[in-house]
């Protein structure tokens, strides 16, 4: 009886949910409590690669159209707004939101808790550290030079440090560093590191004051 009472009481895990418009590659690891919605890929192949694996944690929904590519390892309860594009080779934490139409290039560090609203351009070799908050519509850069002969070999995008929020519709240039616990005012073009727990605002983006916590 006492074999019976301890089976019954176990939890048995969830499966997840993947509708039949729906692709998933092969060498796709998905956890418990998946939702894929109609008319997603996961795990695009991309060039030069192949059998390549990619794992996206339990609790995840990945919301129609949306597209990621081979080789992301993604933690616990992601999301995606519709049509996200999430590129290869990327590693994001748990607890990350991707909105609408949003744009996530490849070989990129994205933390734990980080929320990014709709029609956010990311570009390759950018880290976006645990909470930060990138506001709609902003756009991360990481080419100081597009032309040169040399673009590829020199690319290097932003730091969001812990804790930064981005406001909406704001650009950063290649390589910046925004400080934890920092605001970007909307609309800023922000050309140079900004201190950690620093108001910036304006185009070229500019001190205000520090954060007052008391």
């Amino acid at each position: 009886m006492r074999l019976t009472f301890l089976m019954t009481s176990l939890k048995k895990p969830k499966m997840s949910e993947i509708s039949p418009k729906a692709l998933i590659y092969p060498n796709v690891t998905l956890g418990e409590d998946v939702v894929v919605e109609e008319f997603s890929i996961i795990g695009l192949p991309f060039k030069g690669m192949k059998n390549i694996q990619t794992f996206i944690g339990s609790g995840s929904i990945i919301r129609a159209g949306t597209y990621i590519y081979a080789g992301n390892k993604i933690g616990k309860n992601f999301q995606t707004g519709n049509k996200a594009n999430i590129r290869e080779l990327n590693l994001i934490g748990d607890d990350v939101s991707i909105g609408t139409l949003s744009v996530i290039e490849h070989h990129i560090n994205i933390g734990n808790n980080v929320r990014i609203h709709s029609q956010v351009f990311v570009p390759e070799y950018s880290t976006l550290e645990n909470e930060c908050w990138i506001g709609p519509n902003v756009v991360l850069t990481n080419a100081r030079y597009p032309k040169n002969a040399s673009v590829k070999d020199e690319l290097k995008g932003p730091l969001i440090g812990n804790n930064a929020k981005v406001g909406a519709n704001t650009t950063i240039l290649p390589g910046v560093k925004i400080g934890k616990n920092s605001l970007i005012g909307a609309g800023c073009v922000v050309t140079k590191n900004v201190d950690p727990d620093t108001i910036v605002v304006g185009n070229p983006a500019k001190a205000l004051r520090q954060i007052d916590y008391k």
